[in-house]
């Protein structure tokens, strides 16, 4: 198994998981790994017709369980121990697939949220399984947080998007902005959800919450376009993930005090469900 991968490409993430027991750390990073997987084929520097083969051969050995490859058979060995629903990861090659393409263009709220979902909600879902959460509202909770991450990943990556030919939001800060904007209503109404997962993994939830909300607020600070892109990729620092880390253990206690879940994002699940039945999913 190769957690260098998680170490290498997901650093917020990589250091929430300090937080996490070693069997399901090692789940995670089986679920990183095929993700990552998928996301390499699809980012490769390579002919798009290439990609698209190397795509569907890569689907098509996962959908016939080719156990000889270990990605895939790490996949499906977590699918059928946290009872993961296959939909699930058919959601995540459509997103996936999605940036196959020439030119990607997303022009609508719903597209964008959609997307986010497919490539990012799904990943939220998976991982909360993976983390024995059996509450169905704190699973759509998990999928907020997913689609909560990539919004913040979508407005700081504007600019490296734009070199492959991909526009998910304007490339203006005013849309940068608002996708901010946006997922701060995603990770607000994760939070209570947590409570849901069980103590030994709960704080590592909570950190890599508040350690990728903080990315966030760095693109906010930039205050307009030119410095935004002067800015390049913006990361939170090792100071700055001890710091949220330190404060993610205020948002621990507060955790402990909540009794019920009472989701009420389903102004934006409705969106999601015209055509994604999530209740399938979960």
């Amino acid at each position: 198994m190769n957690n260098n991968l998680l170490k290498k490409n997901a650093k917020s993430f990589y250091w929430a998981s300090f937080f996490l027991s070693k069997e399901t750390f090692n789940k995670c990073s089986s679920l990183y790994n095929f993700c990552r997987t998928l996301d390499d084929i699809v980012d490769n520097d390579i002919e798009l017709k290439i990609k698209k083969e190397n795509f569907l051969k890569f689907k098509k050995n996962f959908l016939n369980k080719d156990l000889n490859n270990i990605i895939i058979k790490e996949m499906w060995s977590i699918i059928n121990s946290e009872n993961i629903s296959e939909k699930v990861v058919i959601d995540l090659f459509d997103g996936v697939e999605t940036d196959l393409e020439e030119k990607v263009e997303i022009n609508s709220k719903k597209d964008l949220l959609i997307y986010s979902y497919r490539v990012a909600g799904t990943v939220g879902l998976m991982m909360s399984k993976i983390l024995k959460v059996k509450n169905k509202d704190a699973l759509k909770g998990a999928i907020d947080l997913g689609i909560a991450m990539q919004l913040t990943n979508i407005a700081r990556d504007v600019c490296e998007d734009k070199v492959r030919n991909r526009q998910y939001i304007k490339p203006n800060f005013s849309s940068i902005q608002e996708t901010i904007n946006d997922s701060e209503i995603f990770y607000k109404k994760s939070f209570n959800s947590i409570s849901s997962i069980p103590l030994e993994s709960r704080f590592s939830v909570i950190v890599a919450r508040r350690v990728y909300k903080k990315i966030g607020d760095y693109i906010l600070k930039q205050k307009n376009t030119e410095n935004y892109n002067k800015a390049g990729k913006i990361y939170v620092s090792i100071f700055g993930k001890i710091i949220q880390t330190f404060l993610s253990i205020f948002d621990f206690i507060k955790l402990l005090f909540i009794k019920e879940l009472n989701y009420d994002n389903h102004i934006n699940h409705n969106i999601l469900e015209e055509e994604i039945n999530l209740n399938e999913r979960i």
